[in-house]
């Protein structure tokens, strides 16, 4: 029975030098290696002075930010739908944050772990006002520009099979080909999460002459991956993403960081989270100003959304599904405890 029981402590030991290994080498390396989109405007693109911006860049610069205190401490790897579970699984990146589908194959047969769903989305359809359709069921024969290597491929096959109805795919490699052979007229319509067709349109001379259809034909629950096998990158990688929402649910902002985290506050939730009360960042590895630097540096959940995404850019999405929970969405954070 001894025998049997330091077996399993130096098991367990072996374990966690192996978890270790993400960060250690992160550390080791002075910056964190982000999976993205190769362009997608409001999640991921570089803009006129080469610098990317986006939705999902601000995780990447949130993670950069907890480990170092720096968020440009980022090298950002643009990844095809294709390329990225791959280059995640060769260790080319650390961590993805590329709008990609949380779903039961890439989950266990990939080997991948989802540490959250920092988007929750669903597949559209876009189309020319002119094509006279007001609903996907009318696309009976239509051809559908698509992007390979993706869940849409088969969330597509499967509407049109439901709905007795026929189509051909023009198969594209990215959004930004999508984009170019949908304007060419290669396509009647082009099909993704309804999020990439509104930022797509909003980069159109004439946006106004598209139509966003109204059928949502999948849950496309969207979020960061990591390796498995490194549990205490995950939880990093996990509880960075949950500062970002519990700071926004508490009222933190950018803004006003650094006066909560001068000193304790009648609320333990924020103390914990500011570092003012307990050890809460060196459970995860980090230094206990951790979430501090992470808000200072690109704002809570919200202020990341609205600065990329919300109704005051060009793109236009509400929250919708991803407001808070105590706003009727779907965004909710573990408790800090």
């Amino acid at each position: 029975m001894k025998a049997t029981i330091w077996g399993a402590v130096a098991l367990l030991g072996l374990a966690g030098a192996a978890q270790a290994a993400v960060l250690d080498d992160v550390r080791a390396r002075g910056v964190l290696n982000c999976g993205v989109n190769p362009g997608l405007t409001g999640f991921a693109a570089p803009d006129a002075n080469g610098v990317w911006q986006g939705f999902d860049v601000g995780l990447c610069r949130a993670v950069a930010a907890a480990i170092f205190g720096d968020p440009n401490a980022v090298n950002f790897t643009p990844l095809s739908g294709e390329t990225r579970f791959t280059a995640l699984a060769a260790g080319e990146v650390d961590m993805l944050a590329r709008n990609s589908t949380w779903t039961f194959s890439r989950d266990t047969d990939l080997n991948l772990d989802f540490v959250a769903v920092n988007y929750y989305d669903g597949q559209g359809f876009l189309a020319p006002r002119s094509l006279g359709v007001s609903s996907a069921k009318e696309l009976d024969g239509a051809t559908v520009c698509i992007q390979t290597g993706t869940t849409t491929e088969l969330n597509l096959a499967d509407f049109f099979r439901i709905n007795n109805i026929t189509y051909t795919p023009v198969p594209i490699a990215n959004d930004a080909e999508g984009r170019q052979q949908y304007l060419a007229g290669a396509c009647d319509v082009y099909t993704t999460d309804a999020s990439g067709l509104a930022a797509a349109r909003a980069t159109f001379e004439n946006p106004e002459e598209h139509v966003i259809l109204p059928e949502i034909i999948s849950k496309e629950p969207l979020g960061p991956a990591v390796r498995e096998g490194d549990q205490d990158w995950a939880d990093l990688v996990r509880w960075v993403f949950y500062a970002l929402v519990t700071a926004e649910e508490l009222g933190i902002t950018s803004a006003n960081v650094a006066e909560m985290a001068a000193a304790p506050t009648n609320n333990p939730e924020i103390n914990r989270l500011l570092g003012t009360e307990d050890q809460y960042g060196a459970m995860i590895g980090l230094d206990p100003q951790w979430a501090v630097n992470v808000i200072r540096a690109v704002g809570n959940y919200g202020e990341i959304f609205e600065r990329h995404l919300g109704q005051g850019t060009p793109i236009g999405l509400a929250r919708g599904l991803n407001a808070l929970w105590t706003e009727g969405g779907l965004m909710y954070a573990p408790p800090f405890r």
